[in-house]
């Protein structure tokens, strides 16, 4: 392999092989925390030999077969599971010389993938919702904890702590690195759904800090949706929560200004749209609806391909989208899916009609300090020619948002109503 800087190909090495290389550990010693460690152990060894030695042509590979030493070597020195000593020994001998070297694959498991185990194990239920994203991006990410740290915008300790925390639980509640049985997939692949698109979610709409976007958050959880799409061809949320994602990804490059500010959906140039994107998206979407009855991801992607379709605002199928969105409430019921309905209703059938479902809202908890509840209902009073109630609802979303960004478009939203 012919590299210019070594450090910067084993970086890039690493991104793309820790997820396999992890997980392959993590089936041979049944720990997620001392796999980890172990690959750590031959990415130090690399960044050792590499620079001298060369980027091998098949650096994956080499780094596999590394960690499979250190494995071994620890497994002696503990002195103990000698019959997993002699069985890790022997899968090294014989699949050594295999470029693209595939862990035994006669475990008892349904699927027997070691990606999707660890995806699995790191979406484990008895993790805490914060624990899983930060393990999710640490094992299948490649991210650094000051990378996921600064994504997060929390202190690195506190990653450091979350990570720390769901390694131990893992260990203490000894679950084991394998795929769920078919009777608990169902509930355990929502878990894992759930985390690929908060991830995706933080990076889409930052919920605090100065930039409104994090695209590196998006492109991680893009590559885990398009693993789990490609190692679950059969599920239909998966390619509808893929879908789902690459529709919205489509829109980033339209979602700022050159200064970084935002520009709303509707304000955006639609030939910034990113049309590869958008395709694939609405490609994973026909798969979805192919497979069955769309669920919560597909019907959200079914939702956002009526924007990808049109050319403009104007040719946007809000009626379609209303029914749509009432489905969807009916799948997954939720104040913010009535939010969102309410949008819809009120391009489909008039801004008071959609004020009607707003108002119902105002009393929910769940969206007591939610921002966009008082930015919908101000959006939609300025429709209606009341402008000081808009004025003081779009006051009191940028009091409640985190993010600079959408802090400034809702004040100067405000000055706009004074008019």
């Amino acid at each position: 392999m012919t590299v210019g800087d070594p450090h910067k190909a084993i970086e890039a090495v690493w991104r793309i092989e820790s997820a396999r290389v992890i997980a392959g550990l993590a089936r041979m010693v049944h720990d997620v925390g001392l796999a980890e460690e172990l690959a750590q152990d031959a990415l130090v060894i690399a960044l050792e030999q590499w620079p001298t030695a060369g980027v091998p042509d098949n650096p994956g590979a080499w780094l596999m077969l590394t960690a499979k030493h250190r494995a071994i070597d620890l497994l002696r020195r503990r002195n103990r599971y000698e019959q997993k000593l002699e069985e890790v020994g022997r899968d090294m001998e014989i699949r050594q010389e295999s470029a693209e070297a595939e862990l035994d694959d006669a475990l008892d498991d349904h699927i027997g993938d070691d990606v999707l185990r660890l995806l699995f194990t790191a979406c484990h239920p008895v993790l805490s919702a914060e624990g899983r994203l930060a393990l999710t991006l640490r094992l299948l990410g490649g991210l650094t904890t000051e990378e996921i740290a600064r994504a997060f915008l929390v202190p690195e300790p506190t990653v450091g702590q979350r990570i720390f925390r769901a390694k131990r639980t893992l260990a203490d509640k000894r679950v084991r690195v394998e795929m769920p049985t078919p009777a608990e997939l169902g509930d355990r692949l929502s878990s894992v759904l759930e985390v690929v698109y908060l991830i995706f979610n933080e990076g889409y709409s930052a919920t605090a800090g100065d930039d409104w976007m994090r695209p590196s958050l998006c492109e991680e959880a893009l590559r885990l949706g398009r693993i789990l799409a490609g190692l679950m061809p059969e599920e239909s949320e998966v390619h509808g929560l893929v879908a789902l994602m690459e529709i919205q990804a489509s829109r980033m490059r339209a979602r700022t200004g050159p200064g970084g500010e935002p520009i709303l959906l509707l304000d955006q140039d639609r030939g910034l749209w990113d049309r590869l994107l958008i395709r694939r998206g609405l490609d994973s979407l026909a798969r979805a609806e192919a497979l069955g009855t769309l669920g919560p991801y597909g019907l959200q992607a079914a939702i956002a391909a009526c924007h990808a379709r049109a050319l403009s605002a104007g040719d946007t199928d809000w009626e379609r989208m209303a029914a749509l969105y009432r489905v969807l409430a009916h799948v997954a019921p939720s104040p913010v899916v009535e939010l969102n309905r309410a949008v819809a209703v009120g391009m489909a059938y008039g801004p008071g009609r959609g004020l009607e479902i707003v108002d119902e809202l105002v009393t929910e908890r769940a969206l007591r300090d939610y921002p966009l509840l008082a930015a919908v209902r101000g959006d939609l009073l300025v429709k209606l020619g009341r402008l000081d109630e808009a004025r003081e609802e779009f006051e009191r979303a940028a009091g409640l948002t985190r993010n600079e960004r959408e802090r400034a478009l809702f004040l100067a939203r405000a000055t706009a109503a004074t008019g």
